[in-house]
């Protein structure tokens, strides 16, 4: 027996999110069979309640979810399903299928730029489209980035060093920015440097 606790129809609520970027992917719904293939296969299994049976996410469409981990609330009558998802989430071939936003208060800065510009990034140096600045960094070389690294990294001291705030912010943002250029030079994932901090974090 799972130690989870399921509703009267016998099922739980769960979350579904990208491990990496921290996105809600889509919310479904568990028995305690479909939670139980889903630890085994390591591989998220739902129950449909309008087709009254399990689903295996991505058996038709291949867009199966590689299961990270799974965490239960406070209660334990809901689930957290963190996945590396092999394609989009929703069946209109969205990644999510949180799409339409009902309200929207303020722009506030996310990391998900960080996947967002890391992609963006990589489509450059495949593509190479005329007169993009990336597009000239990767043509320039290592040592052309390398610079700018070390050219934006002093500016955000300097930055510092005046007190500047709004100068640090803009500045940082450039180095941020050249630095995900060179982790894409290098064929280094963005994701594999977040690891080497959480395990450093874990560490201590």
């Amino acid at each position: 027996m799972i130690d989870v606790k399921f509703n009267e129809q016998g099922l739980i609520t769960a979350v579904v999110q990208d491990a990496k970027t921290k996105e809600v992917l889509t919310v479904a719904y568990m028995n305690e069979e479909s939670l139980a293939k889903t630890m085994e296969t390591n591989e998220t299994w739902f129950f449909s309640r309008s087709r009254n049976e399990l689903w295996h996410k991505g058996a038709t469409s291949g867009n199966t979810q590689q299961v990270v981990a799974i965490t239960t609330d406070c209660d334990r009558d809901a689930l957290v399903v963190e996945v590396l998802p092999a394609g989009p989430a929703c069946h209109n071939g969205t990644t999510s299928c949180f799409t339409e936003q009902l309200v929207h208060n303020e722009d506030v800065g996310s990391v998900s730029i960080l996947s967002k510009l890391s992609e963006l990034i990589k489509e450059r140096e495949q593509q190479m489209p005329e007169g993009a600045y990336t597009t000239y960094l990767f043509d320039k070389g290592i040592d052309k980035i390398g610079k700018k690294i070390g050219e934006e990294a002093m500016e955000v001291v300097i930055g510092a060093k005046n007190r500047d705030a709004e100068e640090v912010k803009w500045e940082a943002a450039d180095l941020m920015y050249h630095l995900l250029v060179l982790l894409q030079e290098q064929k280094v994932d963005i994701y594999e440097v977040l690891k080497v901090l959480e395990e450093r974090h874990q560490k201590k």
